[in-house]
């Protein structure tokens, strides 16, 4: 190849080129020369995001962002996606970052199975990040608050604190120490003890009696459960037949034709009873009808008094007196 103007005016245009297209990549906007479809999304703080930045589906980048403005006290992030992006008018975008000095990028999430693909120009949601400089800012916050403790408890505070306290075990040494001793000695001694089963704790550990009876008392305990269990299981089937209507109990308590027989009967048996006070029919004039109480009366008087005479004779006078007034 001849190195003629002609062939380095054309290298040039071509590095030029080229150079210019990765350039448009970097900067996101050789997407404004694809098709696809425009999103929008307002946030409340888009931190430092920038034109160009990636637009993200679970870290797949599917578009650019294509401009930001400010709009009714909102950001509005206009987001250039490609076909075949498949967000969803439930998806939801958020502001992230790749590390702690990362670029910022926009990530959009799948939505449901329910949501229909979005439309060009259509808004979807928006999740609001926790601001890096914030969070640097409480934990800047934090570590001075923690450097404020630590200062107090050194230099003369400290000391003031400790020093008492230094003190009185210096002064009472020998008494600590015999203290402590007496206290070990008591410690290995009840240790001995529980192992040997000697003692209250070592009967409740060692005897085997107490291990029988306790075993026992829970299988009593699980068999009482298991008895109860089945007594509420009857009653509850006992009460199931009865809502059902099954049973002497049932049938009285949801049989209609009983309901209401019983109904007539004590209704009946109502109507008897006025009459009866009224003095109305046999049973009414017996009770009420003074003139049949006085003869009755008469007669258990005079039925009294022919008693006391035949007690006076004997059997024969008596037999002779009944054949007599029967014959």
């Amino acid at each position: 190849m001849r190195n003629t103007l002609e062939t380095r005016i054309g290298l040039f245009v071509a590095l030029t080129l080229l150079a210019a297209a990765i350039i448009l990549e970097r900067v996101g906007s050789f997407e404004a020369f694809q098709q696809g479809r425009q999103v929008k999304a307002l946030f409340s703080e888009i931190q430092d995001l920038k034109i160009g930045d990636r637009v993200k589906m679970a870290g797949v980048e599917v578009g650019r962002v294509q401009s930001i403005q400010l709009t009714n006290n909102k950001v509005m992030v206009v987001m250039k996606v490609r076909p075949t992006a498949d967000i969803k008018t439930d998806s939801a975008a958020t502001i992230k970052f790749m590390g702690l000095l990362g670029q910022n990028f926009v990530a959009v999430d799948f939505g449901t199975p329910r949501g229909e693909p979005v439309k060009d120009n259509q808004f979807i949601d928006t999740k609001e990040q926790a601001d890096l400089s914030a969070i640097m800012q409480k934990l800047d916050n934090v570590a001075g608050g923690v450097e404020k403790m630590t200062e107090s408890f050194t230099g003369f505070k400290i000391d003031t604190f400790l020093g008492p306290l230094r003190d009185f075990i210096i002064a009472n040494k020998d008494p600590l120490t015999a203290t402590l001793s007496n206290m070990q000695t008591m410690t290995l001694e009840v240790s001995s003890q529980i192992a040997q089963g000697k003692g209250t704790l070592g009967k409740l550990l060692k005897d085997e009696a107490l291990y029988n009876t306790a075993l026992n008392s829970l299988s009593n305990l699980q068999d009482t459960a298991t008895e109860m269990k089945t007594t509420v299981a009857e009653a509850r089937k006992a009460v199931d037949q009865i809502n059902s209507g099954q049973g002497t109990v049932g049938m009285l308590l949801k049989d209609e034709k009983l309901y209401r027989e019983t109904t007539d009967g004590m209704t009946n048996l109502k109507e008897i009873l006025q009459k009866m006070n009224q003095g109305q029919g046999s049973v009414g004039k017996l009770i009420n009808d003074q003139e049949f109480y006085r003869n009755v009366k008469l007669t258990l008087q005079k039925l009294d008094q022919a008693t006391e005479g035949l007690e006076d004779q004997g059997p024969l006078s008596v037999l002779g007196l009944v054949v007599g007034k029967l014959f």
